[in-house]
């Protein structure tokens, strides 16, 4: 068990890591400061927005007036602070309505196709709109309110913004903590704000600026052209044409008007840019505090051999999940259908262990995400069922096959830092599930984050709550990955290679563990592995997979004892933990072959000492005799006989 030695290191905040730069600081800064005075003109301007002082006309800054006068006796500085009301108010609103459209359009395109074949041809077309002509008809339909016209150009510059958030999120959809979301059961409205939304924010900011700042520059040019706040109202778009009027006989009355205009435009952008680097800090920095180390007092027993267990009896346990026939195919040439599963059956009872061993491409992971529900896309089912406490999943809609995933059946990775998002802490993560499947509050969904931390043996789980994945040791984030997999009290767990980045201590805790709370639940568990030590620690039963076929299952004990499959000799004869000390290891030549490849008859007769012509004249069935069969053609001795193969 790894010990979390020191406190975990405390990042600033979102409001310290702005300050920290200067360009953005001077902007809020500065924006704060118009704010303010906007809000409260009437409490800081000198003079009124129509007070007028016909002994000063046209004046330069003065002590009676800072920024001088324009045309008619009136103090430019309070006029400055009056039209500030209207000038933020239109980018608000443009702001708002641009974002409201655009971020859940946006997502929603990126995390489903069926919408991006809506959106995006939509976009296309809204984007060749001219925008002027769209705001001279708002303007002239709604008597030159102006609120108005900045929601039409909210909406026009929406489709801009789509795009942006659309191709950032598809980025971030294909990440593992995405899929680890969906197999944990998230809905596709928590996955999208929750998990996808806070990793694009930055460039959603900017382009948010950017869409302030020409919300300020086009009020300003509507208003300078008249046609929106009505005179004698203050503007800056007013102040500006007033100023065009006098510059044969001063020039200064556009230089306070032209640098509110200017300073708020570069302000916004400056802020924007902070704002988006001081978000991707908060999740990118990495920790500065104790380094955490995986302890290394734990017994070294676990992955060495195999351990004595029967097969389960026939009137044991409830049938869990049954697949029968299962075959998963991707469109090929000619859009024929390609098998990468050929007719996969099995079944897993309540409590019990089944694992799943082969080569890599095998189709071991594939038949566990077929399971699932979650299958690569161009992936489909072209034969089988998959049945659930008897329900036949393959034949349930989107909402009823998700609804299985995290409550029914969970799942964990070989990777599990790749499974968490690094924006939240291994809490947040474990809450999230709780309520996501028991609909629990905050304080009880927290309550019950730490007691999952300890039921799968996290030391001070109070503290390790608070971490971010990135403080995490590998076991330790794996034991959190376990957390949240049980947070739903799942029937099924299906753990794909879970030990296999771990080094060997710690696998022999994670299959140490795995055993305990499948005592403790009940749960059944479905093992895939490449490596018979963990599934003769962990499994009753064991599926050999081959080029998308089993083509060997039986009780785990006598398959490796007495392997009925040459593949499965090949393979045991190749493992070190069951080799004998000086003799040199068999390798079975060749590689496991692609699909479309496959031959017609057995898949592993190219690489098989023993083939024989009627091997490869049709496809071979399976045999069994005493709950132990074999895909091929003649029984193989219990060991490979030393021979020449040449």
């Amino acid at each position: 068990m790894e010990p979390a030695a020191g406190a975990p290191a405390r990042r600033p905040g979102l409001a310290r890591r702005l300050l920290r730069r200067p360009a953005a600081a001077a902007a809020l800064l500065y924006l704060a400061a118009v704010v303010l005075l906007a809000a409260l003109a009437p409490v800081f301007a000198p003079y009124g927005p129509q007070a007028a002082d016909f002994a000063h006309v046209l004046a330069t800054p003065s002590a009676d007036h800072w920024l001088g006068t324009d045309a008619l006796g009136r103090d430019i500085a309070s006029r400055l602070m009056f039209g500030a009301r209207p000038a933020l108010l239109g980018v608000l609103v443009t702001v708002l309505v641009s974002a409201v459209i655009a971020i859940p359009v946006g997502l929603s395109a990126a995390l489903a196709g069926g919408v991006d074949r809506v959106v995006s041809p939509l976009v296309d077309l809204l984007m060749s709109i001219p925008a002027i002509v769209v705001l001279l008809m708002v303007l002239a339909t709604f008597d030159q309110e102006l609120a108005a016209a900045m929601a039409a150009l909210g909406v026009l510059t929406a489709p801009g913004l789509v795009r942006v958030v659309r191709a950032a999120a598809l980025t971030v959809a294909g990440e593992p903590y995405v899929a680890a979301a969906r197999v944990y059961g998230f809905g596709g409205v928590t996955i999208a704000f929750r998990h996808v939304l806070p990793r694009i924010v930055g460039p959603i900011l900017v382009n948010l600026s950017l869409v302030a700042a020409t919300a300020l520059l086009t009020e300003t040019g509507l208003n300078f052209l008249g046609l929106g706040v009505h005179l004698p109202e203050a503007s800056w778009g007013g102040m500006v044409a007033d100023a065009s009027t006098v510059m044969n006989q001063q020039n200064w009355m556009l230089v306070p008007t032209g640098a509110a205009v200017a300073c708020t435009v570069i302000a916004l952008v400056l802020l924007g840019d902070g704002v988006r680097d001081a978000t991707a800090e908060g999740w990118a920095r990495p920790s500065s505090g104790t380094r955490i180390r995986p302890s290394r007092d734990a017994a070294k027993e676990g992955a060495r051999g195999p351990r004595a267990k029967g097969a389960p009896p026939v009137d044991g346990p409830p049938v869990l999940l049954r697949v029968d026939g299962l075959t998963v195919a991707f469109p090929g040439p000619g859009g024929r259908p390609t098998p990468v599963i050929d007719d996969v059956s099995f079944e897993l009872r309540a409590g019990e262990t089944l694992g799943i061993v082969g080569e890599s491409g095998c189709g071991k992971t594939m038949t566990g995400r077929a399971v699932l529900g979650l299958l690569p896309d161009g992936a489909h089912v072209v034969g089988g069922s998959i049945l659930v406490d008897g329900a036949d999943a393959t034949a349930m809609g989107r909402r009823e096959r998700a609804g299985l995933r995290g409550s029914t059946i969970a799942f964990i990775s070989q990777e599990p830092m790749a499974a968490l998002d690094p924006l939240f802490t291994v809490g947040s993560h474990i809450a999230e599930a709780v309520r996501t499947h028991t609909g629990a509050g905050r304080a009880q969904a927290r309550r019950r984050a730490i007691e999952l931390l300890g039921q799968v043996r996290l030391p001070d789980p109070d503290r390790v709550a608070k971490m971010y994945p990135h403080q995490l040791s590998g076991g330790m984030a794996q034991r959190a990955a376990l957390a949240i997999a049980l947070a739903g009290s799942p029937r099924l767990l299906i753990a794909d290679e879970p030990t296999t980045a771990l080094d060997v201590t710690v696998q022999a805790e994670i299959l140490r563990l795995l055993r305990t709370l499948q005592r403790e639940t009940g749960m059944a568990i479905l093992l895939i592995s490449h490596d018979w030590g963990a599934v003769g620690e962990l499994c009753e039963r064991t599926l050999v997979m081959y080029a998308g076929q089993v083509v060997e299952s039986g009780p785990t004990p006598t398959i490796i004892a007495a392997p009925r499959h040459p593949y499965s000799e090949g393979l045991l004869a190749a493992n070190p933990q069951l080799g004998t000390p000086g003799v040199t290891l068999r390798v079975m030549p060749g590689g496991v072959p692609a699909p479309g490849e496959w031959p017609p008859g057995c898949h592993f007769a190219a690489r098989c000492p023993y083939v024989m012509d009627a091997c490869t004249a049709h496809p071979v069935a399976v045999a069994e005799t005493a709950g132990h069969g074999s895909r091929c053609l003649r029984q193989v001795p219990a060991r490979m006989i030393e021979a020449d193969h040449d």
